[in-house]
């Protein structure tokens, strides 16, 4: 089974983009930041180790205080990739019993951050999303709002679409709902006939 990893930066549409691989065929995803989020409730460690990171405000009533930790984690490098250190091993870990249990020609593994976790060394294709900055911050802040400061903070933290593209195998501009519908149709193609 061949695994394709799908980044982008925040607000570049990626979640649109795995809808439309798993709608249209089938395509199971694994939305890192999804399983993340999970894992950071449900997982012991995960909760122990947060808690001595960041003190009895990381929880609240057993739930993630995520108003406490984006405040923390904001413009502190060193507390972010502290946190990392305990997330990103057990959701690699997390991935790897998730597609032992899936069937299909090939998998879609969504993150923001591919590249910086290193998702991507377990990756056989890559796949960037990209779109203009400043459509991404009004995505942003219709959907979070959030303010131009703090989207620009979390944008300086992750690699540019120049940095992605040149590690990448295919692009999708995603500038109209058609041109980026076309995109994912010639991509989900020429994979399938790399597998044959």
């Amino acid at each position: 089974m061949i695994i394709v990893g799908l980044t982008g930066g925040i607000g570049s549409g990626k979640s649109t983009v795995a809808k439309q691989f798993h709608e249209k065929f089938g395509i199971p995803t694994y939305i890192s930041d999804d399983e993340a989020k999970l894992l950071m409730v449900t997982s012991k460690e995960i909760k122990s180790e947060l808690t001595a990171l960041f003190g009895a405000n990381a929880y609240r009533e057993g739930v993630l205080n995520k108003p406490f930790i984006s405040d923390a984690i904001f413009n502190n490098k060193t507390l972010l990739e502290q946190m990392n250190a305990i997330v990103h091993p057990r959701v690699a870990a997390h991935f790897k019993l998730w597609v032992a249990r899936q069937n299909t020609p090939y998998v879609l593994k969504e993150s923001a951050i591919l590249f910086e976790s290193h998702g991507d060394q377990v990756c056989d294709l890559i796949i960037t999303v990209t779109l203009d900055k400043a459509t991404k911050i009004k995505r942003i802040q219709k959907r979070d709002q959030s303010s131009i400061e703090k989207i620009e903070s979390i944008m300086k933290q992750q690699w540019t679409d120049q940095m992605r593209i040149s590690k990448s195998d295919y692009i999708i501009e995603n500038d109209t709902m058609q041109h980026m519908q076309e995109q994912v149709n010639h991509i989900h193609n020429t994979i399938l006939n790399k597998i044959k």
